[in-house]
């Protein structure tokens, strides 16, 4: 992905010091990297985890400040611009979102009231509008970008410009059969209070589906130093084992009903564009690699990148049939009736 900031320099740091999910201090440098994807900072960003063994999860820290929220989510973000993919690629992700719902709902009633958490464009609205026939007026989004919001306002959907950690005030507690956050917990301030707040949210039998990347996985172990794609620095703030993400979601009440391996293709990809295009050692944002006139093949969002976005889904796809673990994993988890 191109960047807008030709040279960029460094953003506001803010220091986190502790865990999340048990409260720890004492904590291990995981990994250390930059923002290889969107080169939107200079900062050197660091993953520390959790020595708790009963715990593990792993914190950037320091994060950058949320002032800085606007640098690190440029317009451009991918996020916002799924329709500027090819026509193939989004064929092939609606019909893995397609298969997905269709596993989260065999959990639960057709719902009457639906959020997702970081709707970007509105894809999942428009998808469970079609798959379970509800009305616009409930289906509920939150977004940070405000174009994305006013474009999703225009069509009819009841869209809200907030920060996710600012959108309780907008949101009826009790009211959704049914959240998905997908890919958007681990960019989260605090992700164990917002899951506490997802349960606050549901109404009683209710879903909540949370998928994050699985720091466990293949590709985390062998690209584990800094080049792993799952990394996302600096807009990944929180990363999960099955293991810690569990933990978290019965803390906050839920019952756990079943995990998933999701593909993990663009952190696979991700993985080998930096450590072609930057080095095994990825030290700073020069192009110092092996082989950085290969790592376009390698960019999810690059018209040369799809052969390769192919193969990556389907390995991993045989490797979820096989029972291993990939690197993106989805929770889900329901409120208990009273």
């Amino acid at each position: 992905m191109a960047s807008q900031f030709a040279e960029p320099g460094p953003i506001a740091e803010h220091k986190v010091g502790r865990c999340f999910l048990c409260g720890g201090t004492a904590s291990e440098l995981m990994a250390a990297g930059y923002d290889y994807e969107i080169q939107t900072c200079s900062n050197k960003w660091q993953f520390l985890r959790c020595i708790d063994i009963e715990c593990g999860l792993a914190r950037l820290d320091p994060r950058p400040e949320t002032s800085a929220l606007g640098v690190i989510y440029p317009h451009d973000y991918y996020a916002y611009r799924m329709g500027k993919i090819s026509t193939f690629a989004l064929k092939a992700k609606e019909w893995l979102d397609r298969q997905k719902f269709a596993g989260i709902l065999r959990y639960g009633c057709k719902p009457r009231r639906y959020l997702d958490i970081g709707c970007g464009d509105g894809r999942y609205l428009r998808m469970v509008e079609t798959l379970c026939g509800l009305a616009k007026v409930d289906l509920y989004g939150v977004e940070l970008d405000s174009r994305a919001v006013s474009g999703l306002e225009a069509q009819g959907y009841r869209a809200i410009c907030s920060r996710v950690e600012d959108c309780g005030q907008h949101l009826e507690a009790g009211s959704f059969d049914l959240i998905t956050i997908f890919n958007v917990i681990e960019h989260v301030v605090d992700p164990v209070a917002l899951i506490k707040d997802m349960h606050a949210w549901l109404a009683p039998g209710g879903l909540v589906a949370i998928e994050t990347p699985d720091t466990s996985a293949l590709d985390a172990r062998l690209f584990a130093e800094g080049l792993w794609g799952g990394y996302h620095f600096p807009r990944h703030w929180t990363l999960f084992t099955r293991e810690s993400l569990r933990r978290a979601a019965e803390d906050a009440g839920l019952e756990v009903v079943a995990f998933a391996g999701q593909t993990g293709h663009s952190f696979w990809m991700y993985s080998l564009h930096h450590w072609l295009k930057y080095g095994s050692r990825g030290d700073g944002l020069s192009a110092r690699g092996a082989a950085p006139w290969l790592a376009a093949c390698f960019d999810p969002l690059d018209k040369w990148g799809l052969p390769m976005l192919v193969f990556f889904t389907i390995l991993d796809m045989v490797r979820r049939a096989c029972g291993l673990r990939t690197s993106s994993q989805l929770l889900i988890a329901r409120k208990k009736c009273d």
